[in-house]
């Protein structure tokens, strides 16, 4: 008698997760897209400087303690500038965060490996909803290479709107199932919540790309509205628009309201007006008109690809989609035509009437909405047997796109060395036009100020009182000076004047006087010893905010908990 044979049951393998793959193709073509780093040095676009000097500036206030920055005192040589309190603050954060794990060098390119990886993800997740895994990750892969992320990152430098586009594609996604395109059966309340999460970091990575999203969402919920002949999904879109207002309100209350507190309207100055950016303008600015025809080079690409893969999608042919990518497809066609309008001078009185829209600047901008439609169509069309030459084909024409870039933009070896002397010497950061406050022109600043000094006296036959400086602390947001004065003295700070500045002179709150040319911190003081306390504070406006927000926190919490009871 033969033993009958044991039955053991062998385990399968571990699977891999389904975008392990397609990440790693992002993270390649995106090392690919930094190999000049290697023997160029740094591509310092046009707003290098202000974002790694911010990064650098977080950093430093993090070893100060403070964590959430309102205030920076290396720009402007040191006179400071609100700067956190406009510019949201999702980039400078990731920034700052690498600049504490990595050398200065190594802080550009990784965030941009970083981003490019995340923007591909971010694609293949939506897309992946859309078409065949073999189409979303071709497609997904031509997204993280599109013309306007090689524009970001060679000539442009803008790290935050590069960051704003990682969230585009899930922002769109979870659009496309709030109004009820991808699902047959109608969505839930709870859908709200990862669409407002969404859309406020948007708002919290760029705000020229918040006023895009903006538009672009109220574009798609009219149209899902008009084509299913039904409010619901207008009332789904304001409120998750509400919702995510709600999330990012501590951003944005004191983002609205202090802009009265400062130049504010130099945003809009010359060379940053819309109608002087239109695809291929000229203006009497040489250097100007040369970088918008390269930005609009690479509009003009991604516009011609767009009606390339529209038409070679045949997705609105009889038999060759399903109603359901019939309708997601006739969504992306609206949003890219207009898109594309946008980009035309035929566009300015959108740009004059819109509300905000003239914010956006640069209308070429428009270029992150139209890239990720481009990529949505190349998807659909990639579902055929010719995927590969599609692709092979784009990423070979990729490479003169990356070429012409990458000889017109300024590389420089030493930027963040330089960046940081300037950090560590205290000379500082040149400021910014529109976070310059009210009644101040930072350009007249001094370069080497001391921290204090006695403002002479009007008349010319007062002497100069002796006054002897002790300075007891001098942090980016709290400052203690004790002064020791021969006669009464007006006391010059090396700090601007700004609302949220609390100023007090033994104990007792003083109003702040200026000097005649700038609008510095002036402070008088009696005759005798005296202890000057200033202290960055919060005002109502940032209280309002954070309330908001931590309110709209716990209604999104208690969406999600009614979801899983």
């Amino acid at each position: 008698m033969t033993d009958s044979p044991t039955s053991t049951s062998t385990p399968s393998p571990t699977r891999l997760p389904h975008w392990l793959l397609p990440a790693g193709l992002f993270l390649f073509l995106s090392f690919l897209v930094l190999l000049p780093f290697f023997w160029l040095g740094t591509a310092s676009g046009h707003d290098f400087e202000f974002h790694a000097a911010s990064w650098l500036d977080v950093a430093e206030q993090w070893k100060q303690g403070i964590l959430f920055p309102r205030w920076t005192a290396s720009t402007n040589h040191g006179f400071g500038e609100p700067r956190y309190i406009f510019y949201p603050p999702l980039s400078w954060l990731l920034g700052a965060a690498l600049v504490t794990l990595l050398p200065d060098p190594a802080v550009p390119p990784v965030f941009i490996l970083l981003v490019q990886t995340l923007a591909g993800l971010s694609a293949y997740l939506l897309l992946r909803n859309l078409a065949s895994r073999r189409a979303a990750i071709l497609a997904s892969a031509l997204y993280v290479i599109n013309p306007n992320s090689l524009l970001i990152t060679y000539a442009r430098s803008d790290f935050a709107e590069q960051l704003a586009c990682v969230f585009f594609p899930l922002l769109l996604l979870a659009t496309l199932r709030l109004c009820g395109f991808l699902d047959d059966s109608p969505p839930r309340r709870t859908s709200i919540v990862p669409f407002a999460i969404l859309f406020a970091a948007v708002w919290l990575s760029n705000a020229p790309a918040g006023v895009i999203a903006s538009y672009s969402l109220a574009l798609v919920f009219a149209w899902a509205a008009l084509s299913q002949r039904s409010w619901l999904p207008l009332f789904r879109g304001a409120g998750g628009i509400a919702l995510a207002f709600g999330l990012s309100a501590f951003y944005l209350v004191p983002a609205a309201y202090e802009q009265r507190w400062v130049n504010i309207a130099q945003a809009l100055s010359s060379g940053l007006l819309p109608f002087q950016n239109f695809l291929f303008t000229v203006i009497n600015d040489p250097e100007h008109t040369w970088f918008n025809w390269i930005a609009s080079v690479c509009a003009l690409s991604l516009i011609f690809l767009f009606g390339l893969a529209v038409l070679a999608s045949r997705v609105f042919s009889a038999g060759n989609a399903s109603p359901r990518n019939r309708r997601i497809a006739s969504t992306l066609l609206l949003l890219g035509a207009a898109s594309t309008v946008l980009t035309l001078r035929l566009s300015l009185p959108l740009w004059m009437h819109l509300p905000k829209l003239r914010f956006v600047q640069f209308p070429w901008r428009w270029m992150s909405i139209l890239a990720l439609v481009v990529a949505c169509f190349l998807a659909f069309t990639m579902e055929t047997r010719r995927a590969w030459r599609w692709f092979a084909v784009l990423l070979v024409l990729t490479v003169p796109m990356a070429y012409f870039q990458v000889q017109n933009t300024w590389w420089d070896e030493d930027e963040m060395p330089t960046l940081r002397d300037a950090l560590s010497s205290g000379h500082g950061f040149d400021g910014t036009d529109e976070y310059d406050p009210l009644g101040d022109d930072h350009l007249d600043l001094p370069l080497n100020a001391p921290l204090a000094a006695v403002v002479p006296p009007d008349s010319e036959d007062s002497p100069l009182p002796k006054v002897r400086f002790e300075f007891l602390r001098w942090s980016t947001e709290h400052k203690e000076i004790r002064v020791d004065a021969s006669a009464e003295a007006r006391i010059a700070l090396r700090v601007l004047n700004y609302p949220a500045w609390r100023v007090e002179v033994n104990g007792k709150a003083v109003a702040p006087e200026r000097t005649d040319d700038v609008n510095q911190m002036v402070v008088p003081v009696p005759a005798g010893r005296s202890d000057i306390r200033v202290q960055f504070t919060r005002t109502a406006d940032r209280t309002l905010g954070n309330s908001i927000s931590a309110l709209s926190v716990l209604l999104a919490v208690a969406l999600l908990r009614r979801r899983q009871g």
